[in-house]
C-alpha cells in the first residue's frame, strides 16, 4: 500500500490536500505522479474514510498507537456497510435524519450506546439521540419491528433470529458492531454455596434475559458439559435483566445466567454469589450488540456513519482500563443503569468481590471489542439448531454474512483494491473444545446432549 496516503500511521497528519489532489509536498510531486494510480486512489480512499471516521488528528493518533495499525484496519473495515463506507469516503455528507431514538436494556453492555450520550458523543456527529430504557428484551424487538426504535441495544443472537423469522416477524436486522465482550456470570443463591458442582444442580430454576441470547447458549453449554441436560434436568425461565435479583432474593430461582452489574448487585445485596464468570466457559466471547435494519441503513447512510462514529468512539474508550471508573460515574445515574456506583465499578474495573469471601481481579471481567466476527454468528447458529430453536438444515456462511456485517465491508474493500481484513471465520474455543465455523454441522453432531429430534 502507498505511503502517501496511510491511514494507519499514527505519527502521520492526514492532511489530505495538495493542489494536485494528492498529499505531497511540491518537491515530492514527479515521485508522486509515477506511483501506480490504482495504488494512489486506493490508499486515497481509505485515508478520507479514517479522515471522516476520526476528524481529530489527535484522536486518530491516540487509537492507532493503542490498538495497532492491524487491529484497527480490521476493526473499522469489518463493521461497516457499504451504504455507510460510501458515506464517509466522501467525508461527512449532510445528516438524512438527526433525531434518533435508540433502544437499551439498563445493562453494563450497553455501555458504549449509553456513554455516548452524557460524553457528547452523539452531538459532536450532530446528532440528537433519545436514549429510551425499555423494560425487556421482547419488546426492544418488537420497538424495532415497529419502527417505534431507529436502532437499537440487541443480544447478539436477536437480528439473527429476526432475520430469520424465530420468534417473531420475519424482518432484516443487521449487527453493526458488537457492544461488549464477556461481562455475564453465573450467579447462584447464598444458600447453594455448598453446591459448587453442577451435577448437583439437578431441579435447579435458572433465568436467562432472553431465549436467543447468549446467556441462554452459555449456560445451556456449560450445564451440558458437565452432563446436565438443560430440558430435563433443570428449568430455565426468560426473566428480564432487572428482575434478576428480585426473584433471586425471593427464592423463585436458584441462579440466572445474566449481565452485569445485577451478579455484582447480588452480591451487593448479599443474595447471590459468582460462581463462574462467562469469560471462564469462552473468553471473548461476544453478547450484546449495536443493531440497525437493512432499511434504516439505506434510507440515511450518512445518519448511520455518524452513529456509528460516535458509538465507535465510545467502544474504544470503553476499552481502555483507565477509563473505566469514569464510564461507571456516567453510567450509573437513573436516567441510564440506575446502580450504585460501587457496583459498575466493580464490574468494569474487573476488581471485585466474589460474594464468597474472596476479592478477584480480572481485569478484563468485561471488554469491548466491537468486530462481528462472523465465526461468531455460526457458533450462535449451531446452538440454535443444537437446542431445537431451528429445524432443518440451516445455510450458516448466508446467513452469518448477511447479518454480521463484515460482508458489505469486504466486498467494498475488494471493489477497491483493499486485501479484506484477515480472521472473519477466525476460530475460538468454548471450554476447551476448539470451533471450527467451517464445519458446523459437525460440530452439533458431536454434542452428547442435545434436543432430541
Amino acid at each position: 500500500m502507498s505511503e502517501r496516503y496511510d491511514a494507519y500511521d499514527a505519527d502521520r497528519p492526514l492532511m489530505l490536500r495538495c493542489a494536485c489532489g494528492q498529499d505531497h509536498a511540491p518537491g515530492e510531486h514527479a515521485a508522486a505522479q509515477a506511483r501506480n494510480e490504482e495504488e494512489l486512489s486506493t490508499s486515497f480512499v481509505e485515508a478520507s474514510l479514517v479522515k471522516a471516521l476520526f476528524p481529530v488528528d489527535s484522536v486518530r493518533r491516540g487509537f492507532l498507537k493503542a490498538v495497532g495499525a492491524n487491529t484497527a484496519r480490521a476493526a473499522i473495515a469489518s463493521v461497516l456497510p457499504i451504504g455507510a463506507l460510501q458515506a464517509m469516503a466522501q467525508e461527512r455528507g449532510p445528516l438524512e435524519k438527526k433525531d434518533l431514538k435508540i433502544g437499551f436494556i439498563a445493562i453494563t453492555c450497553a455501555s458504549p450506546l449509553i456513554m455516548a450520550d452524557p460524553l457528547g458523543f452523539y452531538k459532536k456527529e450532530g446528532l440528537s439521540v433519545s436514549l429510551n430504557k425499555t423494560a425487556g428484551w421482547a419488546l426492544i424487538r418488537d420497538k424495532m419491528i415497529n419502527k417505534e426504535h431507529d436502532a437499537s441495544h440487541f443480544l447478539s443472537p436477536m437480528p439473527l433470529a429476526m432475520s430469520m423469522g424465530l420468534g417473531s416477524n420475519q424482518v432484516a436486522m443487521n449487527v453493526a458492531s458488537i457492544q461488549n465482550t464477556n461481562g455475564q456470570a453465573i450467579t447462584l443463591h447464598v444458600k447453594h454455596k455448598d453446591k459448587r458442582d453442577p451435577k448437583s444442580w439437578k431441579g435447579f430454576k435458572f433465568a436467562v434475559p432472553f431465549e436467543y441470547s447468549m446467556h441462554n447458549f452459555l449456560l445451556r453449554y456449560y450445564l451440558a458439559e458437565h452432563g446436565i441436560n438443560p430440558d430435563t434436568d433443570v428449568q430455565i425461565r426468560v426473566t428480564p435483566p432487572p428482575e434478576m435479583v428480585a426473584n433471586l432474593r425471593a427464592g423463585n430461582i436458584d441462579g440466572f445466567l445474566g449481565p452485569d452489574p445485577f451478579n455484582q448487585r447480588a452480591v451487593y445485596d448479599e443474595v447471590g454469589f459468582i460462581h463462574i464468570l462467562s469469560k471462564e466457559i469462552w473468553d471473548g466471547h461476544p453478547c450484546c450488540a449495536f443493531g440497525v435494519s437493512d432499511e434504516f441503513i439505506k434510507q440515511n447512510p450518512n445518519t448511520f456513519a455518524a452513529l456509528y462514529r460516535a458509538i465507535l468512539t465510545a467502544s474504544f474508550m470503553a476499552s481502555q482500563p483507565k477509563d473505566r471508573e469514569l464510564i461507571a460515574k456516567v453510567i450509573a445515574p437513573a436516567q441510564y443503569l440506575n446502580q450504585p456506583e460501587t457496583v459498575l465499578a466493580q464490574v468494569l474495573t474487573g476488581k471485585f468481590a466474589d460474594g464468597l469471601g474472596s476479592i478477584k481481579n480480572v481485569p478484563d471481567r468485561a471488554n469491548f471489542d466491537p468486530v462481528p466476527w462472523q465465526s461468531m454468528a455460526v457458533w450462535m447458529l449451531t446452538q440454535m439448531k443444537r437446542w431445537g430453536y431451528i429445524k432443518g438444515d440451516v445455510n450458516y456462511k448466508q446467513i452469518a454474512e448477511k447479518v454480521f456485517l463484515l460482508t458489505d465491508a469486504k466486498k467494498y474493500m475488494s471493489q477497491a483494491g483493499f486485501k479484506p481484513p484477515e480472521g472473519a471465520y477466525r476460530k475460538f474455543k468454548v471450554m476447551g473444545k476448539e470451533f471450527d465455523p467451517a464445519r458446523p454441522e459437525d460440530y452439533v453432531k458431536s454434542f452428547a446432549i442435545a434436543k432430541a429430534a
